[in-house]
């Protein structure tokens, strides 16, 4: 249980320098915005689909 949470704690850590770096995360091809009005929709499916693989990635790396 200890790994685990050391292994997530890097994994976020990770992220985190990722993004203050300049990863576009949050703004790639396939992300949806929606302006009308005074309302604004944001589907991420870019960005979902690219965290789905590499989660699904770790997670096999994890197992072996």
């Amino acid at each position: 249980m200890g790994k685990g949470l050391v292994v997530v704690g890097l994994a976020v850590a990770a992220l985190g320098a990722l993004l203050m770096a300049g990863l576009p995360l949050g703004r790639l091809p396939g992300d949806l915005v929606f302006r009308r009005g005074g309302a604004t929709i944001y589907l991420p499916l870019g960005t979902c689909l690219l965290v789905s693989v590499g989660i699904s990635l770790l997670s096999l790396w994890w197992r072996r």
